[in-house]
């Protein structure tokens, strides 16, 4: 996402540098949305997996909308909605299947079974090979999955987000869902990230503003303090304590930059203790964030949420 908008200002050369590296190192895994950048980031990851489609395994979003600016005006998950997005997905890729296809929200409005059952007709003709799901709450998981098997729940999880751990990760280990989690590092405010300008989103976000900002740098503050002891940068340690949450959590690494990268993976290197584990939780307790995720109107889109 973060290569197409939301953050500001990106190189695409360096992107797609970004992108080949990441392929190198061994990632198969290339997460996108078909309204990353209205667009952008499909033609982007087209260009960057020419050649090499068959290495890589493309996980795609859909039903958010946007207008010419760039604001998001909604969902729409109809079942003729879903065979669209899919069509201009497929041709923007320059692909003829995509191997995850998820919506990125559950719509109140349209039967999740409806969205799905979309999908899983898409499977059965061959341009879908695996069915997701993002932000589902527990009883949501439960109905899709009933539908089709979901191979996939992606959602927010991370040191700042772990409401998922009361019913909906159990859930999903109750299904046999792997989750992919995505803002592992609070976007940004684990790994000491600056706003970029205007164009940032991140200065819209709750946890970003004011004294909410004020208070969740003291808890950053002592995460680095546990990182600097284990020769690790904060944005190591937060990833590190996703990984070890257990083989079926999959962290989505946002890596804009090829330093960006490297950090990140540097993560591998770090097998936490038990007491590591305590000392990175008492640093940042569950539940002791100042802020929501998003903003008001975005969370009332949030089925996980509810």
């Amino acid at each position: 996402m973060a290569m197409s908008d939301m953050y500001g200002p990106s190189d695409e050369s360096e992107s797609i540098a970004t992108i080949h590296a990441a392929l190198d190192r061994g990632i198969t895994l290339l997460d996108t949305g078909d309204f990353y950048g209205s667009g952008h980031n499909e033609m982007l990851i087209r260009r960057a997996i020419d050649g090499r489609r068959d290495k890589v395994f493309l996980s795609v979003k859909f039903g958010g909308m946007r207008d010419p600016r760039g604001a998001f005006i909604g969902l729409d998950l109809r079942p003729e909605a879903v065979k669209n997005f899919l069509t201009y997905s497929l041709r923007r890729l320059g692909t003829d299947y995509i191997d995850l296809y998820q919506p990125c929200r559950v719509d109140a409005k349209i039967p999740i079974e409806e969205t799905i059952g979309a999908v899983a007709d898409m499977v059965r003709a061959g341009y879908v090979r695996l069915v997701g799901i993002s932000e589902a709450s527990a009883g949501s998981l439960r109905k899709a999955h009933a539908v089709h098997p979901i191979a996939a729940l992606q959602i927010e999880y991370s040191l700042m987000s772990r409401g998922i751990e009361a019913s909906i990760l159990p859930t999903a280990r109750e299904l046999g869902i792997p989750v992919t989690a995505y803002g592992i590092l609070s976007r940004g405010l684990l790994s000491a990230s600056r706003l970029n300008g205007p164009g940032d989103f991140r200065s819209h976000l709750p946890r970003f503003a004011g004294e909410n900002r004020n208070r969740n740098q003291k808890l950053v503050d002592a995460l680095e303090a546990v990182g600097r002891s284990l020769n690790a940068t904060t944005a190591q340690v937060a990833t590190a304590w996703v990984l070890s949450r257990g083989q079926d959590v999959i962290p989505l690494i946002g890596a804009r930059r090829r330093g960006q990268l490297v950090e990140s993976l540097g993560a591998l290197d770090l097998k936490l203790t038990g007491a590591e584990l305590e000392r990175i939780e008492a640093a940042v307790p569950a539940g002791a964030v100042a802020g929501t995720r998003y903003q008001e109107e975005q969370m009332r889109w949030l089925d996980s949420e509810r």
